[in-house]
């Protein structure tokens, strides 16, 4: 069995059979390649059907020593427990290697949140006076209010907005769409785009039913939407690194700790887990100590 045969088929079914976005397989190969470069490095061009336990332990130990953190690592071990489950399902061998292969200890890390005048202060550093201005200051209403990845931003169709029921349809991970409700502040703010900066744009065919489009009338890159905010945060003087995933964490921290219930935050977010949403029921350590300064009777 070849590594490059099996990555082919490994990658079919991620498509075909889980129904994956590019990105997710594009992760779950970059694992694979990995384990394939460590094989014909340091095993001799060991074939995948070949590896066993021993190998992968080694394997960890090699990442390891190479500074790759603790999560990548639990990361990779992830997509190759899924590669060798897939060669299994398939009959390419006849036991699973990586059945008792251990990941990393790895403690949950809370995400970087904006505080609601950080969130203004973003918005309010965006020049109207650009032609795309008007364009950057409706995405960023979008992404709070409605607590999108990146990739459903750049993804959202005008078609599958419902402002008249103040919802929009959104296509997310392995193409499952949900609803989420749309603020009064981004659906005014979206008018004004589409109104005047998306009127004057001669758009491309493939991109007709596309929202956010760039100055050549074509969808929007992932890799420029990272651009535009990474370029506001610093123009905004904020030090600590900010990005479109900055603002559905936030979008999610402020839900909960205004009091929204889980599961509804759950949906908005499109997680197949509660356990997913959970990482943000966190309370920051200045709530904390104001809560009990006013409630606490020895306060």
């Amino acid at each position: 069995m070849k590594w490059e045969d099996s990555k082919k088929g490994f990658e079919s079914f991620l498509r075909l059979e889980k129904g994956l976005s590019a990105n997710s397989i594009a992760a779950y190969i970059n694992d694979i390649n990995k384990l394939m470069t460590y094989a014909d490095e340091e095993l001799k061009k060991l074939s995948p059907e070949k590896v066993k336990l021993n190998h992968l332990k080694k394997f960890v130990e090699w990442i390891n020593d190479k500074g790759v953190s603790p999560r990548t690592q639990a990361r990779t071990i992830s997509g190759i427990k899924s590669f060798y489950k897939y060669l299994l399902i398939e009959g390419k061998i006849t036991s699973d290697p990586t059945s008792l292969l251990e990941s990393p200890k790895i403690g949950r890390k809370l995400p970087d949140v904006l505080t609601i005048e950080e969130i203004d202060l973003m918005i309010d550093t965006v020049e109207l006076s650009k032609a795309e201005g008007q364009r950057n200051k409706a995405m960023l209403e979008t992404l709070y209010s409605c607590g999108l990845r990146v990739s459903e931003l750049v993804n959202l169709k005008i078609s599958n907005l419902s402002f008249d029921q103040g919802y929009i349809k959104v296509e997310g991970k392995s193409n499952k769409e949900r609803l989420v409700p749309v603020s009064e502040k981004a659906i005014e703010e979206i008018n004004k785009y589409t109104d005047v900066y998306r009127k004057t744009l001669k758009i491309s065919k493939d991109s007709e039913d596309i929202l956010f489009l760039n100055r050549r009338g074509k969808k929007l890159s992932r890799v420029m939407i990272f651009t535009i905010i990474k370029n506001l945060a610093i123009k905004a003087g904020f030090e600590k690194k900010i990005s479109p995933h900055t603002f559905r964490h936030s979008f999610a921290t402020h839900l909960i700790n205004g009091g929204a219930d889980l599961r509804a935050v759950q949906e908005m977010l499109g997680h197949e887990s509660i356990l997913t949403t959970e990482i943000y029921t966190h309370l920051d350590r200045d709530y904390l100590k104001s809560t009990l300064q006013n409630f606490h009777p020895r306060s």
